[in-house]
């Protein structure tokens, strides 16, 4: 039998895919979006669904509504917009939160948390497992992200064990795919516009910095996985792909698939707690809610690839 469930943040890169899955799932999905870094264009195809809702709203304003679910995506995730106005960032990370639980306490939904690895900081520990505490800077500039994330976090586990409302907590680590916005800001994102308009393609240190890619698909199974596990499994639990890159081998694979590209790799400055690794131990999310990514870099890429050759074909990028 289908829920009634609400996706905060449902018309951004991630929050628009799951809001796809929900319905497939048989669910009435509410989307609440203040568009911030959401756009229309994600949720166009589902704006006729009949079990589907759109509801223009920022989350750190209280929300009464009536829900079985709650995923909690809203905030940006990219340094280009959190770095905006990081003090908005900061607010939606942890009223949001707060405003989220209480609906949740209020109406006996359970909750889910979308946090980041963000909260491991530059790490001391690699592959990064959920009880590793991190090292992040709590002054720094990208703080309003990463703290407000931790922050969010003891919220949920406070609201969980003061007035046991029912909570699940993921950490997801860099993700990809089609709808991520052009100007977001992120690695991928950047190098796949970079070499399809022949830009230089601009690696900040001297790319030996690794990251671990997973594709939305992936994310989106390993969410819904955790919001329905019969095993009291609250979190924090990674959802990443384990497979280790560094920014470098990314760019390449990148240009490899666009042979057209004439693109060059340049190098700048690394920017301020920039994390040297990050690489999930994804043993608990094997063990517990039987996921890992099926779907690996190469293939990933084409696919968003694709989705950014169309999408720059329709907004006439220029070379």
């Amino acid at each position: 039998m289908g829920k009634r469930v609400m996706v905060t943040g449902g018309a951004g890169f991630v929050g628009s895919h799951l809001c796809e899955r929900l319905l497939v799932d048989g669910h009435e999905v509410l989307c609440v979006d203040n568009f911030y870094t959401g756009r229309r264009q994600n949720i166009y195809e589902m704006l006729e669904h009949r079990n589907f809702e759109l509801l223009r709203h920022d989350i750190t304003v209280p929300l009464s509504v009536e829900v079985d679910q709650i995923y909690n995506l809203a905030c940006p995730a990219s340094p280009v917009h959190y770095q905006f106005d990081p003090v908005q960032t900061t607010k939606t990370s942890v009223l949001g939160a707060i405003n989220m639980l209480g609906l949740a306490k209020r109406v006996k939904a359970s909750v889910l948390q979308a946090s980041t690895s963000e909260v491991y900081g530059d790490p001391d520990v690699h592959p990064q497992p959920e009880s590793y505490w991190g090292n992040v800077n709590p002054v720094g500039i990208r703080s309003c992200y990463d703290e407000g994330k931790r922050c969010a976090e003891t919220l949920f586990f406070d609201y969980h064990r003061q007035s046991n409302v029912d909570i699940r907590v993921v950490r997801i680590f860099n993700t990809y795919g089609p709808k991520m916005l052009p100007n977001d800001g992120r690695v991928v994102s950047n190098f796949i516009v970079q070499a399809l308009t022949n830009q230089d393609i601009t690696i900040y240190g001297d790319g030996s910095q690794t990251r671990s890619f997973q594709y939305v698909d992936d994310l989106v199974e390993g969410m819904v996985k955790m919001m329905n596990n019969t095993r009291q499994l609250i979190g924090p639990v990674n959802l990443g792909n384990p497979n280790e890159f560094t920014i470098k081998e990314l760019a390449n694979a990148i240009l490899k698939q666009i042979p057209e590209s004439t693109s060059k790799i340049i190098f700048k400055e690394l920017p301020q707690d920039d994390p040297r690794q990050r690489q999930p131990n994804i043993d608990l999310a094997r063990k517990e809610l039987d996921w890992e990514p099926n779907i690996q870099l190469q293939a990933g890429l084409s696919r968003t690839i694709d989705y950014f050759r169309l999408v720059m074909k329709v907004k006439n990028y220029t070379k």
